[in-house]
């Protein structure tokens, strides 16, 4: 009797041990399952704050370098201005050492006077459209980099070179080898473009296309000046046709394999000018019409 008590009473003990060594699991097994969900969710946030740091960074830096541009071309109006007031203090020292000044003299001095203080005032008027225009160009560029933010950097490149902002696409982003039609890749990048251009309707740009300098020649394709116009007009084409821009604002050229931005001696370096860049062309009849008022 006593050996059955006993063997129940270690069952007993067992059962319950057992028990709660289960639930312990389950609440470890739960606990781990809610551990493992933040670690994934704060990876993803940790990954977000790395892309916006980065794209912070080019953007300093892009600002930093048009900000260098625009100093320099501070400086160089200043010193126009420097150059017109010693002149005219010359001038004025000059005359100390007359005895007499006529009046048709006195009237030509007032009038040099006159046409130094209204080109100091034109330098600062082109001074302060030029900071209008490259910030613009800025607006502009952050624009695209915003919405090109998801694109791999080597395929596709937006940056501004003396005061002209430029966006260069990768040929194997764009096109197949040897082929001027647009891969669909191609379309999800240029819409996104599209899209900033549509955003600024005053705009107009040139679409050039770049090829390496291996010759090429197959059905309607004759030599590399073919095959970098053909891409081009695919181009405008496109953007034309789907994304509805304005085809005024447009123009489609080839500049075949005579502008390089790499050596064609190597794979990597003919990849590199296999390229199609849209130029955003400058405002030439704005700053004209500025010219004449003046």
């Amino acid at each position: 009797m006593k050996n059955k008590l006993l063997f129940l009473t270690l069952a007993a003990t067992m059962f319950f041990a057992s028990c709660v060594s289960r639930k312990k699991l389950d609440e470890a097994q739960a606990k781990y399952l809610t551990l493992n969900a933040s670690h994934t969710l704060l990876k993803g946030d940790l990954k977000d704050c790395e892309d916006t740091v980065a794209l912070l960074r080019k953007s300093k830096a892009l600002a930093e370098t048009d900000n260098s541009y625009l100093k320099n071309k501070i400086a160089d109006l200043n010193k126009q201005i420097d150059y017109l007031k010693e002149n005219s203090s010359t001038v004025l020292n000059q005359l100390k050492d007359l005895s007499v000044v006529t009046s048709s003299q006195a009237e030509s001095i007032k009038k040099s006077l006159e046409n130094i203080g209204a080109k100091d005032n034109y330098i600062r008027t082109l001074q302060s459209s030029i900071a209008q225009k490259d910030s613009l160009n800025l607006a502009l560029v952050m624009n695209l980099k915003g919405a090109l933010a998801d694109v791999n950097d080597k395929d596709i490149e937006v940056k501004v070179e003396k005061g002209v902002v430029y966006i260069s696409i990768s040929d194997k982003l764009l096109f197949k080898t040897g082929s001027y039609d647009i891969t669909p890749a191609a379309m999800t990048v240029l819409g996104k473009v599209a899209t900033v251009l549509n955003n600024q309707p005053n705009i107009e740009f040139l679409v050039e296309g770049h090829t390496d300098s291996l010759p090429i020649s197959r059905g309607d394709i004759k030599d590399n000046w073919d095959l970098s116009v053909l891409r081009a007009t695919s181009v405008v084409r496109l953007l034309q046709t789907k994304y509805n821009l304005d085809p005024k604002r447009m123009t489609a050229g080839g500049r075949g394999e005579y502008v390089p931005v790499s050596s064609n001696n190597t794979a990597e370096g003919r990849a590199t000018n296999r390229r199609t860049r849209i130029v955003i062309l400058p405002q030439l009849d704005q700053f004209f019409q500025l010219l004449e008022k003046k």
